[in-house]
């Protein structure tokens, strides 16, 4: 087991800021957003002071219908690698689905979407897990994600789920704690309940961040300060097992240095109380919960949880224990395409499904692409202006994400200028260039004649 410490993610935007803060022992950097040949400075030069660095993947999809793709795990490993990490980790999502195993067009979240916690997903997750510890050079740890909805018919909680996952793979566990309360709030999930089911002994570390409420659910941002009902949460889990890592998470609305310190500060006591909670057992020397009544601490073995209920007979799962069988990918495959499809297509809500949560879960991920390619694109927003934001979402409602957020914003210029949009004469002329410039394998020739030639065979019509 690794010893990490506490830590921040690692971002852009703070590089500066996190190599300055005193007390930080590791770091995480979102894995996509890492090139294997231009490592960012900020990286090395804490990697060369001895600090680790961690990536973090999100793209994976290993909780996807489909096996892992072998070039995002050749990606992820070289990256691995490059930063010399002594683990790697990912989620316990879908973030992808239809295609050939569904016969169907296959559609992009763009976002971390939970699986169902059903014999069938937990099948396919084990494999998959399995074939991507067999692709990377170091441990594997899985997240528990966030969600805004659930699934009908679930089989197992959250920590049955996980136990099993741990148990039949090995995988450790990455525990986002926020996502924990996250699902207290949207799901009516106990966390105390889903810690004592947690198998901890598998424990990686913890992520801790903030969100907010918004259409009656909480959304996950990692842009607002840890609540302390989430500070609540670490300190039980810190009460149960100490953490081998912490690590604070912050992804945008960066507040300034001392603000940002202070939050990594709150997440040291907050491990330091739930520890504080622990008292010496008789004998043996392990920690025991000091109230009384409470569960013990998980570095003692842990016991299984509870089985689920058994589930209505289904078709026999032949093979190895914990093979998933190619009808449980497509029965997992069909699922995830009916819903994803509801969420970014407006397709018929799939039965069982709660209509209010799929349409608060559909804004959230069209307003989250639109913030994407103002990032990607940051020239859009600028031209358009105020005209951006409902513009792109009406794109989004009729457009599903197929491709990457690069696509998307060039789709979404095209069809703007195709619509003789937008009304403002030399913003339309600005918007042209800008897709002009980006639409083709190699920029624009900078010669008058031939850059006349390209745009009368490519400037969109208008209709």
């Amino acid at each position: 087991m690794v010893r990490l410490g506490t830590g921040i993610g690692w971002r852009p935007e703070i590089a500066d800021v996190v190599e300055a803060m005193p007390g930080v022992d590791w770091v995480e950097a979102v894995a996509e957003n890492v090139c294997p040949g231009h490592v960012p400075d900020s990286l090395l030069r804490l990697r060369e002071r001895g600090v680790t660095v961690v990536p973090h993947g999100v793209s994976l999809g290993l909780g996807g219908a489909e096996r892992p793709d072998a070039g995002r795990l050749a990606a992820l490993a070289e990256r691995v690698r490059v930063l010399e990490s002594p683990l790697v980790t990912e989620h316990i999502a879908f973030v992808r689905a239809g295609g050939p195993l569904t016969a169907s067009p296959r559609l992009e979240a763009g976002h971390l979407l939970p699986v169902p916690r059903t014999r069938d997903a937990l099948d396919v997750l084990c494999e998959n897990v399995r074939v991507a510890r067999d692709a990377l050079p170091v441990p594997l740890a899985v997240e528990n994600v966030a969600a805004l909805l659930s699934w009908p018919d679930e089989e197992m909680t959250e920590g049955q789920f996980l136990y099993e996952l741990a148990d039949r793979t090995g995988v450790r566990l990455l525990i986002d704690v926020a996502n924990l309360h996250t699902n207290h709030v949207n799901r009516g999930e106990d966390p105390a309940e889903a810690l004592r089911d947690l198998p901890l002994e598998a424990l990686a570390y913890v992520h801790v961040a903030g969100g907010f409420v918004r259409d009656g659910v909480w959304h996950d941002s990692h842009a607002h300060p840890v609540p302390p009902v989430v500070l609540d949460i670490l300190a039980d889990l810190a009460s149960r097992v100490a953490p081998p890592g912490v690590l604070l998470e912050r992804d945008e609305n960066f507040p300034p240095p001392e603000e940002l310190a202070a939050e990594v500060d709150a997440v040291r006591a907050a491990v330091a109380r739930g520890r504080a909670a622990v008292a010496p057992g008789p004998d043996t020397g392990r920690g025991t919960r000091a109230d009384a009544g409470a569960e013990p601490a998980a570095s003692a073995p842990a016991t299984p949880p509870a089985p689920p209920a058994p589930a209505a007979p289904g078709p026999a799962r032949p093979g190895a224990p914990g093979a998933a069988t190619e009808a449980a990918r497509q029965r997992l495959g069909l699922a995830q395409t009916s819903l994803l499809s509801a969420l970014v297509a407006g397709t018929p809500v799939p039965e069982g499904f709660d209509r209010a949560r799929i349409g608060v879960q559909a804004r959230a991920l069209a307003a989250k692409r639109a913030d994407v390619v103002a990032r990607v694109a940051p020239e859009l927003p600028a031209i358009l202006g105020g005209e951006y934001r409902p513009a792109f979402l009406a794109h989004a409602r009729g457009r599903p994400l197929t491709g990457g957020y690069r696509r998307d914003a060039l789709d979404f210029a095209e069809g703007l200028l195709r619509e003789g949009r937008p009304a403002d004469a030399r913003a339309r002329h600005r918007l042209r260039e800008w897709w002009l410039d980006r639409s083709g394998p190699a920029p624009r020739p900078r010669t008058p004649a031939a850059r006349l030639a390209r745009a009368a065979r490519r400037v969109p019509a208008r209709r």
